[in-house]
Parts: C-alpha cells; sequence; structure tokens
C-alpha cells in the first residue's frame, strides 16, 4: 500500500475511532467502573470484533449484510436488544458493586465478551467498513498483506481513543465514589447504553 494511501486511511480511522458511539460509551462505563486497567479488556474486545469485521468484508460476505434486509434486520435487533440489555443491567446495578472494588481477574473475561458483542452486534459497522476500506486498497497489490496493515492501524488508532476515553473517565472515580453519585453514573450510563440501542433499533442500512 503506498504511504498516502496508508495515510488518508489512517485519518479516516482517527476520525472514525474519536467519534461516539457504542465502544466509546463500553470503555468509558468499564473505566469510570472498574478503572483504566480493568477496561483494558473491554477495549480489546472492541478489537477482536473490528478485525472479524474486517475479516468478513475481506472475505466479501459483507454483501449478504448490504443486499438482505432480512439478515440485516435481524442482526440490528439483537445488538439493538443487546446494548439495551446492557443499559437496563447498569441502570439496576446495586450501588455497593463499585464500593467493593471488582478485581480484572474477575472482570477480565466478561468484560472482553462485552465489548466483543458490542462491535460485532452492530451490523452497520460491517458495511461501514465495506464502503470505507475498498478505497484504500490498492487492486495492483496482493489483498491481504494490505488488510493486515489497514486491520493493524484500524485496531492501534481505536486502542489508544478508546483507552484515553477510559483512561480520562477513571480519573474521575475518586470524586464519583459516594451513594448519589455512583446512582448517577448506573443510571448516565444505562441511559448511554439504551439510547444507543434505540438509535441502531431506528438506523437504516444507509
Amino acid at each position: 500500500m503506498p504511504v498516502d494511501l496508508w495515510l488518508g486511511f489512517l485519518l479516516a480511522a482517527i476520525l472514525i475511532s474519536v467519534t461516539p458511539g457504542p465502544g466509546a460509551v463500553t470503555s468509558m462505563s468499564a473505566g469510570l467502573q472498574y478503572g483504566y486497567w480493568s477496561a483494558v479488556p473491554a477495549i480489546l474486545g472492541l478489537q477482536a470484533a473490528l478485525l472479524i469485521q474486517l475479516a468478513i468484508v475481506a472475505a466479501g460476505l459483507d454483501a449478504l449484510l448490504a443486499t438482505s434486509p432480512l439478515v440485516f434486520g435481524l442482526v440490528k435487533i439483537v445488538g439493538a436488544a443487546y446494548l439495551i440489555w446492557l443499559g437496563i443491567q447498569r441502570w439496576r446495578l446495586p450501588i455497593a458493586a463499585i464500593d467493593r472494588g471488582v478485581a480484572l481477574s474477575a472482570t477480565a473475561k466478561g468484560l472482553f465478551m462485552q465489548g466483543l458483542l458490542v462491535n460485532l452486534s452492530n451490523p452497520k459497522a460491517v458495511v461501514f467498513i465495506a464502503a470505507l476500506v475498498p478505497q484504500f486498497v490498492d487492486p495492483a497489490q496482493p489483498r491481504w498483506p494490505q488488510f493486515a496493515l489497514i486491520g493493524a492501524s484500524m485496531c492501534i488508532v481505536d486502542t489508544v481513543v478508546m483507552s484515553g476515553y477510559a483512561l480520562l473517565v477513571s480519573r474521575l472515580r475518586r470524586w464519583l465514589d459516594d451513594a448519589r453519585a455512583l446512582r448517577a453514573q448506573h443510571r448516565l450510563f444505562g441511559g448511554f447504553f439504551i439510547t444507543a440501542g434505540v438509535v441502531l433499533l431506528a438506523s437504516s442500512r444507509h
């Protein structure tokens, strides 16, 4: 891939990552609830989903989502339901949950799966990647090395951005550890997840 083409993709990846979405909500929610290092598995889950979505695009399976209203609709409903379920769970989370503190080893798997499912359950992400990535692939060069470079670039950028979100909110934990603030946190991020689910449910393929 020519350097100028790669730099163009890098800029696009940065702009996409800094735009708040379900991934940013997931990173900030985990960072505020458990601290930055406990949010890392959720961020890694988000990146694993991005790589799976990129592989789907590279394999050409994205056409199924783009052309089949039934498949797209089913995936969208499942994704929206999952986000809304996360929001309800966070809204109803007991105040004592943060006070007890949850060790990284106890939450890592669950947070990784949450990050993975949040990104995987968004069909618009696959369609969007399918529309964006081919513009930066040189047809005269082997495809898979270019997809590998695109995947690495996309994940590095997104990891840095999501880490920034998680680290930023984790700094606020010391001032938000009383019962009233904890309840507000739960309801704020619960509302964010529910809103993201409703927006996804109401969205179209375009």
